[in-house]
């Protein structure tokens, strides 16, 4: 789920953090710099792991700041394909079920990979599992928000998002308000063993 990832950067510290030692006045700064940053085809950054090399300071003319070439090493979240997750439901809707880490909420569980034969309820906003009991009937499990499930990593998904301009308030129908996720992972619960824990406790 967490890889070690290494960047070079140049760090630029401000002049009142000059009275703090250079390593950890490096390291607010990268971390407040990266910390929940995506980077394209990489995955979240979550917090520094260490610093491994720091070059010369320089400060340039007319700039009070001095700035550092480092090499370090970040904790990353990039779970693998296939690896299995626990998280808990955050929402439902009839595109799927979205699931959340606590610090990452950009899981999506397609219709097509939730266990089979699955329903949208409309009236109660969740997903059910129409469960065939083996004697001819079926018994409805609700996919409720706020419970945990066990999942598969089935793919992922990275765009490249760019800072947009003023909105044009005089046109409210060009641009859509729902912003993109530059990271979107996939998930599946169609196999045995998946799914909400409490379907699999006591079998």
């Amino acid at each position: 789920m967490f890889i070690l990832t290494q960047f070079k950067d140049v760090v630029k510290i401000p002049p009142w953090k000059f009275k703090i030692k250079l390593n950890d006045a490096i390291s607010e700064e990268l971390n407040r710099k990266l910390a929940n940053k995506v980077f394209l085809n990489i995955g979240v950054c979550i917090a520094l792991y260490d610093i491994t090399k720091i070059e010369e300071s320089f400060i340039f003319p007319g700039d009070g700041s001095s700035h550092t070439k480092v090499v370090f090493r970040y904790i990353v979240f990039r779970p693998f394909m296939e690896e299995i997750l626990i998280g808990k439901i955050r929402s439902c809707n009839p595109e799927g079920v979205t699931v959340s880490l606590g610090f990452f909420e950009d899981i999506i569980i397609p219709p097509n990979k939730l266990q089979h034969p699955s329903r949208f309820d409309q009236t109660e906003q969740v997903w059910v599992w129409e469960y065939d009991t083996g004697d001819g009937e079926k018994h409805d499990l609700f996919m409720d928000i706020g419970e945990p499930l066990r999942f598969r990593i089935v793919s992922e998904s990275f765009v490249e998002t760019f800072p947009e301009g003023p909105k044009d308030v005089t046109d409210s129908t060009t641009k859509s308000d729902k912003s993109i996720s530059p990271y979107v992972l996939s998930g599946a619960i169609d196999e045995p063993g998946l799914g909400l824990l409490s379907w699999w406790e006591n079998t």
